[in-house]
Formats: C-alpha cells, structure tokens, sequence
C-alpha cells in the first residue's frame, strides 16, 4: 500500500505541473497574437525606413552624417536581447551563447568589448564574464518606443563621443510561433546603400538637408532598435509557448503512464488480498 500512495502522490503532482504549463501556454499563445500583430505590422515601415536611410547615407560625407563614420574598430558595444523570465525553451541561452561568440571573435582582432542588456536574463548571465555596462528590464515586459529610444541613445551617444566603434544588436528574429532566427544585426555605423548600377540615390531635401537628417537618421536608429525589440518580445511568447506546450504533452504521458503503473500494482494488491482469503478458508476447511 505505500507504493500504491507514493505513485497518488507523484499522479497528483505531476497533474498540478500540467495544469500550470497548459494554463502558461494559454497565456503566451493569447500573447503571442497581439505580438505578431505588432511586428507584422512595424517590420515593412522599419525595413523601408532603414533602406531609405542607407540611400540617404551614401550621398553624405562624414561631416554630415556622425552615425556613419567608419573608424577603426577598437571599441564595440553589444546590444543583447533577452527576456526577464525563462521556462522559453533555447530563446535565451541561443542570445547568451551568440553574445560571447562575438565578443571572443572581436577580443581576438584587438578590441575591447562592451555589453548592454536588455532583459534579466542577459544581465544575470553576462554580467558575470563580461563588461556589462547597462541594462534595460522594463521595456521587456512591455515594448514601446519611449524604451527602444533610450536603447538607441545609448547606443547614439556611446558612438558619436567615440566611446565605441561599432555597436551591434543581437537577438531573436520572430518568424512563427515554432521558428525564431538568431539574428546578428549592425545598428551603427550607419551602412550606406549602394544601387545595382553601383551609385546611391540621388534626392532633394526640403526644407534643407541638414535639418531633415539630424531627424531622419535618428529616427531610423530607433526604429531599427524598436523592431529589433518587437521581435524579440514576439520570438519569446513563441518560443514559451511551444516550449509549454511540450511540457503539457510530456506531462500528459507521464501521468498516463503513472496511472497505469498505479492501476496494476492496484490489480497485484488486490489480487493478493483474494489469494490470502482463499487460503485462508482452505486452511479452514483443512
């Protein structure tokens, strides 16, 4: 009989873990919607805004454009994104392994590697090998540009005073609820397009040019940062969803096959009790 309570107890508490992982995968699945809305509908603007921006670029000399001056590379900052909880599957481990990939490949050529965070999990596991130099925690629980425009900033000002060389986001591209693609995106400096015909386009700028990039280049800066933030946030519910949803269907199993264990030893348990009885009416009616 005690096996038969220790195999209840285990029945019941890995019922209690499916309820919370099916009730967890509920959560990111109604998440996940209002997500993918919001990157679907964010990426063609961010793409057409940064294509714009490169044309734009390529018509400027250094003087006119601080973001896209080419230095040598002896400083770089990279931007990780993660989440602030885990239980999603490889979708911050994937960052974290990916952000010391880079980082030992630009400590290899000579330079010196700065990390801004954005998220707990980064933060956490980053701050303790690396030179983590911010964080950014509360735009993951909700994104809006006001939190990609202080991450862009940071990354802005960090660059035009020359404290890095190069700045480089990493993080998780959504591409469906099963599927996200690690992505390794230069934010800055500023990469200038270049035609099929090998020359930039050409443009009249009113009211004046100056006036106009010291808006458009900064913009686009952050929105490159927002999306990257949207698809994060995206990629997580995707990644926590799928990743509850295998933990429902192994607890499923689990507890199937517990109840059938429990059910036999039940059988065997009975079983023995009739042959006890049996025997001892026969040796009764010996």
């Amino acid at each position: 009989m005690a096996n038969l309570k220790e195999l209840r107890n285990r029945i019941a508490s890995v019922s209690s873990t499916m309820q919370i992982t099916s009730a967890m995968k509920m959560v990111s699945a109604a998440k996940l919607k209002r997500s993918q809305d919001a990157i679907i509908q964010m990426r063609p603007y961010a793409q057409k805004l940064t294509a714009l921006m490169g044309n734009v670029a390529a018509t400027l000399d250094a003087s006119e454009n601080p973001y896209a001056q080419e230095r040598p590379i002896q400083r770089v900052l990279i931007i990780a994104m993660t989440a602030n909880r885990g239980l999603c599957g490889a979708f911050n481990s994937s960052v974290i392994k990916r952000t010391k990939v880079v980082a030992e490949a630009y400590e290899a050529q000579g330079a010196t590697v700065s990390v801004f965070t954005v998220g707990k999990k980064s933060r956490d596991l980053l701050k303790k090998t690396m030179n983590v130099v911010g964080e950014e925690l509360e735009v993951v629980n909700q994104v809006h540009f006001e939190g990609a425009r202080r991450v862009a900033e940071v990354a802005m000002q960090g660059y035009v005073q020359g404290h890095y060389d190069k700045v480089v986001m990493i993080y998780n591209q959504f591409k469906n609820a099963a599927v996200q693609l690690l992505q390794e995106e230069q934010l800055l400096p500023v990469q200038p397009a270049v035609s099929s015909e090998g020359q930039a386009g050409d443009y009249l700028y009113e009211p004046n040019k100056v006036s106009l990039l010291e808006e458009l280049i900064p913009t686009s800066i952050k929105s490159q940062v927002f999306k990257a933030l949207l698809d994060s946030q995206a990629s997580e519910h995707g990644a926590r969803m799928t990743s509850m949803h295998k933990a429902t269907d192994n607890a499923t199993s689990m507890r199937d096959g517990l109840k059938l264990q429990y059910n036999k030893a039940r059988q065997a348990a009975i079983t023995n009790e009739i042959l006890e009885i049996v025997g001892g009416a026969e040796a009764l009616n010996g």
